[in-house]
């Protein structure tokens, strides 16, 4: 670790000095500019550890050398008060050095399907939907529906809806895969536990530039939205079904009141899949061992239970089991999101060589 931080210091003073002799080539500036102010927080960090550490041999060579008793007395003062700072600077450093998703900072829609279980299902998949919403209350983030597919009974067989917030994604790129509940239905008169299961799946939010969608690969069709009957039937066709040719991929969106913003909202989640489809390929071939000890986030791979009678959540990727199933149902998810990113974090330190407790 050591030899990766003298190398982003180095680095870091080379910069300077190229930018003292960029002159007038603004173009170079500007990226050398970008790279100084990426790497500045770190070489901050790393400053403050050699600064702690430098100060911590003082504080030896003076308990070693001084006699007098008061001397020695705030050496060891100081030397139990800079070593935790140290562990604590050490754990910042590593986690710095870990390479960034680039689509952690962005918004992310997040589509949840009901799977086996019929309308318990469905129940579950509503249920999800508010677990996510008072998660993101708590993080000032808003969140839009964008397309959704009900039943009479309060679920969903299908609600694709999107969060925005600084960071979004990193916090919840964890929550795809299949969610499955061990419940007594409302309906159930004997009082038997029903297994359901619902997908959940995270996409990042693209923009036009991170991914481009040839208008020949789509087929773009246009139809009235299913409204509630009576004063709420759609007498223009507003609603939007786009098939992306190569892949058969099909988005529809319905909610909004006119056909460009259906237009906008279906364009926005075939991107972020088509983003998301290519991102799962090169992960595929650059981290496959990483991967199969994290857990792939595919919807074919149960993630989580939600066992009601016992009151018991657990995620199977970690083995933590958590008995506040009425909190986690209100969104209090962070202690799940906490230990599933440390453990990639540290996942991610060990592929790039450096150990977290080394």
């Amino acid at each position: 670790m050591l030899e990766k931080l003298t190398g982003i210091e180095e680095r870091y003073e080379e910069i300077n000095k190229l930018l003292a002799e960029v002159g007038s080539d603004y173009h170079r500036a500007a990226g050398l500019n970008k790279e100084r102010v990426d790497l500045e927080a770190i070489v901050e960090k790393i400053r403050a550890y050699r600064h702690t550490l430098r100060r911590i041999d003082e504080a030896r060579s003076m308990l070693e050398n001084e006699s007098d008793g008061d001397l020695q007395a705030l050496a060891r003062s100081e030397i139990e008060e800079l070593e935790p700072l140290v562990g604590k600077l050490e754990k910042d450093l590593k986690s710095m050095l870990v390479p960034k998703d680039p689509r952690d900072d962005k918004n992310v829609i997040i589509e949840i399907r009901a799977g086996t279980g019929g309308n318990e299902a469905a129940l579950f998949a509503a249920d999800l939907f508010r677990l996510y919403t008072r998660y993101a209350e708590r993080q000032n983030w808003k969140t839009e529906v964008l397309s959704q597919n009900a039943i009479g009974i309060g679920g969903f067989k299908e609600i694709t809806f999107l969060i925005k917030g600084k960071g979004a994604y990193s916090k919840l790129k964890y929550e795809s895969g299949v969610h499955r509940v061990q419940r007594i239905p409302t309906t159930e008169a004997s009082g038997r536990i029903h297994t359901s299961t619902t997908t959940v799946a995270v996409l990042a939010e693209v923009e036009d530039v991170d991914i481009n969608i040839p208008e020949t690969d789509m087929r773009i069709d246009v139809y009235r939205s299913a409204g509630a009957g009576g004063q709420n039937v759609q007498k223009n066709a507003t609603a939007i079904r786009i098939t992306h040719i190569p892949t058969g991929m099909v988005v529809s969106c319905q909610d909004e009141r006119s056909q460009l913003q259906n237009k906008l909202r279906a364009m926005s989640i075939l991107r972020a899949r088509l983003y998301e489809i290519e991102e799962e390929k090169r992960r595929l071939e650059i981290d496959e061992s990483r991967r199969s000890q994290i857990g792939t986030g595919e919807r074919s791979e149960k993630i989580r239970t939600y066992n009601y009678p016992q009151s018991r959540i657990t995620d199977h990727r970690i083995n933590l089991s958590v008995f506040n199933l009425a909190g986690v149902m209100e969104g209090y998810i962070d202690e799940f999101i906490e230990e599933l990113s440390e453990r990639d974090e540290s996942l991610r330190l060990a592929s790039s060589g450096i150990d977290r407790d080394e």
